[in-house]
């Protein structure tokens, strides 16, 4: 996916202008945006030990004394040291490009060409010789290769933890588990390299279908038969739905997104409604996955990453899974979100104020 940014304005769905020599954003300005986060977002620029005490006390009673103590990865502006700004005319928000991007950028447009070739070559092994890549499983390895050395090329290797033993993966891909609905925060462009990178198993991605127009990440999701969600339209809703319970029925596991888009800022959002009900159809756990540090290695405000995944501390945590049956799907996000919460550092937390206000906000509609 991260391949997808380097080859013009394809994933981030930027169409920017490039000015040099400006080496610095207005944090004014980043601060006074208005969004979902916009009383927060530009906190995400700055180190948490700026952060005010009275955000920094309201988080304290729901994170592990361990990861309370752990500094924040994520870099102030000097840090970054932007060498290029980028302005995007589709929603007016600045991009950076410092050293580590153009790194980044140098590694991808040198092994992509790589990428797309195993792509097409797989993809016509696929549809030439049968059985030879049933559920497109040798296709989708090409993705997994190249992001696992896209991120290794770039010191950015995700460390990994928890419950690893979990994919270990049989003969074939399958996991030696069983099928089950992988989830994750999600907080930045490169979680989905990371993803590829951690997942052994055979596994299909629950993506926009917007997504199948741009080059590699496209031919990645459209070639390999992930699911594919036209929010537009219900009836492709239903059909996506049914084609997610049917991998998980024969085995193969499902990644998904449950906030259903990424988080300006880093912090778990609220949760979309439906994602956990194709567990419960299908009767599968689900496996909860933290992934910790993403929003400080590639920011919003990153065109492609800031720093190093090795200097940011780039982590997934792979959570015990979640026993679905005689639970409701209010009961499940719990403890999804529980989980989730419980390995990821103080600064992709949630604020109390914001989230008890979204929270209130959704009684007064439902009284409504």
């Amino acid at each position: 996916v991260v391949a997808v940014l380097s080859t013009s304005h394809a994933f981030n769905h930027v169409s920017s202008s490039l000015v040099a020599g400006k080496s610095r954003l207005d944090l004014n300005n980043l601060r006074n945006k208005k969004h979902h986060h916009n009383s927060h977002a530009a906190l995400t620029i700055l180190p948490a030990s700026i952060q005010s005490d009275d955000q920094m006390v309201s988080l304290s009673s729901h994170i592990p004394l361990s990861l309370q103590k752990r500094p924040s990865n994520v870099l102030s502006m000097e840090e970054i040291q932007p060498i290029f700004n980028f302005k995007s005319k589709s929603s007016g928000k600045d991009k950076v490009l410092n050293v580590t991007g153009i790194h980044h950028l140098v590694v991808i447009l040198l092994t992509m060409p790589f990428w797309m070739a195993a792509m097409k070559i797989t993809h016509w092994l696929g549809d030439t010789i049968e059985g030879f890549d049933d559920n497109r499983a040798k296709f989708d390895y090409t993705g997994k290769v190249w992001c696992r050395a896209y991120l290794s090329m770039t010191n950015s290797y995700p460390i990994l933890e928890g419950d690893v033993d979990r994919l270990k993966v049989g003969p074939n891909g399958e996991m030696s588990e069983g099928a089950c609905l992988f989830v994750a925060n999600h907080a930045s462009f490169l979680d989905i390299a990371v993803l590829c990178t951690v997942l052994d198993p055979v596994f299909k991605f629950i993506a926009k279908d917007s997504l199948k127009a741009f080059p590699g990440v496209g031919t990645q999701l459209v070639g390999g038969e992930h699911v594919l969600i036209d929010r537009t339209n219900k009836r492709s809703q239903l059909k996506t739905f049914k084609q997610a319970i049917n991998y998980l029925k024969n085995g193969i596991p499902i990644m998904a997104f449950p906030e259903g888009a990424r988080s300006p800022d880093g912090r778990l959002m609220e949760f979309k409604g439906g994602i956990f009900s194709m567990a419960v159809k299908a009767k599968v756990p689900i496996v909860p996955l933290s992934i910790a540090n993403t929003h400080a290695v590639m920011p919003n405000l990153g065109f492609l990453p800031v720093q190093s995944g090795q200097r940011g501390e780039l982590r997934v945590y792979v959570h015990d899974p979640i026993d679905i049956e005689g639970k409701s799907e209010e009961e499940i996000s719990k403890e999804v979100r529980e989980a989730l919460l419980r390995e990821l550092p103080a600064d992709q937390h949630p604020l109390d104020d914001e989230f008890e206000a979204n929270k209130a906000e959704k009684k007064e509609l439902v009284r409504a």
